[in-house]
């Protein structure tokens, strides 16, 4: 009996690795058969749906302006070489441009899903350009702030700037209220009194939400 647990025992992390690798295969064939069945387009922007605690709810708690759209994170999708690319700024890595397999994973072992918008045909024309910007933005460190500079970005703030020659999205007023208590959120207090930092409430910037409620975009599906 007690031979029968430990092989049963060394059996599961080899059942557990596999698992894990058929995951990884599946993940790789739907990123294949998506990109062949023409549901991506360059310039595609990636919205991550938002946590319900944490940062991610933080966020989502004072941005949120649709009931079907609550996000927490944004990338904007570029194919180069037939292959395709996600190109975000993020607390790990900063603005970078990331293998889109790799980007879905890091998502979904979050327990987060992706869904699709696209710019309406009469804004695409904004998208080379848009991918140009980005692509120079790689390499710039991640905005843990969320206060606007020069030198570092948030995932928004990266993608406002890419396609703000065109003038697609707009910064607005942000704003840290809790809807419910009509105060500053706690979470946010408590996280710009750990920065010896004034909560910037009124002053301008841009949040994933927002940006997924602008009329110029149309929601294509989840990826």
């Amino acid at each position: 009996m007690i031979k029968c647990k430990e092989d049963l025992f060394q059996k599961i992390p080899q059942a557990l690795a596999y698992i894990i690798f058929l995951a990884g295969i599946l993940l790789l064939q739907q990123c294949t058969t998506l990109a062949q069945s023409g549901k991506l387009k360059n310039g595609d922007l990636l919205f991550v749906t938002a946590k319900e605690t944490g940062l991610s709810g933080a966020i989502n708690n004072v941005t949120q302006k649709q009931k079907e759209a609550s996000f927490d994170h944004i990338g904007i999708l570029e194919k180069e070489n037939n292959h395709w690319y996600v190109l975000h700024a993020a607390p790990k890595g900063g603005s970078q441009k990331q293998d889109l397999k790799f980007f879905l994973k890091d998502q979904a072992d979050d327990g987060q899903k992706v869904i699709i918008y696209r710019l309406k045909p009469e804004y695409q024309n904004a998208v080379p350009a848009a991918l140009k910007k980005a692509e120079s933005m790689i390499g710039k460190p991640y905005n843990f702030n969320y206060i606007l500079d020069e030198n570092s970005f948030y995932c928004s703030d990266y993608i406002e700037r890419a396609f703000r020659e065109d003038h697609i999205f707009k910064l607005e007023p942000m704003t840290f209220i809790d809807p419910k208590t009509g105060k500053t959120n706690e979470f946010w207090a408590e996280f710009y009194k750990k920065k010896n930092l004034k909560v910037p409430e009124s002053e301008p910037g841009c949040n994933p939400n927002g940006l997924a409620a602008s009329d110029k975009l149309e929601r294509v599906g989840e990826l």
